[in-house]
């Protein structure tokens, strides 16, 4: 009896502090959370992050508020996630620009992505395409090609440095032997207004940020940069279909929390956001944004993102993107 109670003694504090802890994980949230977006509004981060952010507050019962922190191809906002206390209340809205392909284009970022942050759930798969203004006088790839070596040294704007657009425009360069000059801006919704102004007459952008320039007129769509056609532009031909041979880029949205953040938050984020994307009203939207929902829970997610940087560190030495 002896030996049982003190067994019991010592197990007590234990079990205190699981019940604690598990207490504390269902209070969660007890206040607003943050959704970071590491890029300025009018992406298609920031589109993702904006629909999906009332449906969390009206499951959850607290704010869900969208944040904007762009700079350094998506570097700032997510150092700022990565560093942030791991208690549920700073999330990350991330894309495979700044998740991936930035890691390997800018210097002294003072984190790995994959140990830093831990994944809630995949959200969309978001097709990168080519987009030029109207006054430019091409209609398709070969076009843009010809006048690209007609006038070598033409600028391409980008939401930023090491993201899949930026990756795109290098790619493109790469494959077709033409002199392209990046130019980079902190976000999708600021390479559209020079866009529409001339003041830069090429850009590769995600397709929900160039869908609302098309109604001006002054935009043309001339290639979709991923693999195969999308299902809200089935007339668009690939960049590949147009003769340039391998290309194929495309970008993701995530949802992503610091390294430690209870499993607990994480999963009822992950069902939540599982919840969400299938509602019809939700699918709607994303396919008239040309966002496809493909949600994967934690751990699948976890693991998409490191076969994602076992691809593309390959391809970007190849071609030949120095870093930041």
């Amino acid at each position: 009896m002896v030996r049982i109670a003190r067994r019991a003694a010592l197990s007590a504090p234990l079990l205190l502090s699981s019940l604690a802890s598990v207490r504390a994980q269902q209070a969660w949230p007890a206040r607003p959370v943050v959704l970071l977006v590491p890029w300025a509004p009018g992406g298609s981060n920031d589109l993702t992050a904006r629909l999906l952010a009332p449906h969390l507050a009206e499951r959850f019962g607290q704010s869900f508020v969208v944040e904007n922190r762009p700079g350094g191809g998506g570097a700032v906002g997510m150092g700022q996630v990565a560093r942030a206390r791991p208690d549920g209340y700073s999330l990350l809205v991330s894309s495979a620009s700044n998740h991936v392909f930035n890691h390997f284009v800018v210097l002294d970022q003072g984190y790995d992505p994959r140990e830093a942050l831990s994944a809630a759930a995949m959200l969309t798969d978001v097709p990168n395409c080519i987009g030029v203004n109207a006054a430019l006088g091409v209609s398709d790839v070969q076009g843009l090609i010809a006048k690209l070596k007609a006038s070598p040294g033409m600028g391409f704007g980008s939401s930023g440095v090491g993201s899949s657009n930026h990756l795109a425009g290098e790619l493109f360069r790469l494959l077709t032997g033409t002199d392209l000059v990046h130019v980079p801006y902190r976000g999708g919704g600021p390479v559209i207004s020079d866009l529409l102004s001339n003041t830069i007459s090429i850009a590769f952008l995600n397709l929900p940020t160039l869908l609302p320039a098309l109604e001006t007129g002054k935009v043309r769509l001339i290639g979709v940069c991923s693999g195969e056609r999308v299902a809200v532009r089935p007339d668009l031909p690939t960049v590949a279909e147009q003769g340039v041979r391998d290309y194929a880029v495309r970008s993701w949205t995530g949802l992503f929390a610091p390294r430690g953040t209870a499993p607990e938050v994480l999963a009822r984020l992950a069902e939540a956001c599982r919840e969400i994307m299938a509602l019809p009203a939700v699918k709607t939207r994303l396919d008239e944004l040309a966002s496809v929902p493909i949600w994967t829970g934690p751990a699948e997610t976890d693991a998409f993102v490191r076969a994602e940087f076992a691809k593309w560190g390959p391809i970007v030495r190849a071609a030949g993107v120095k870093p930041d």
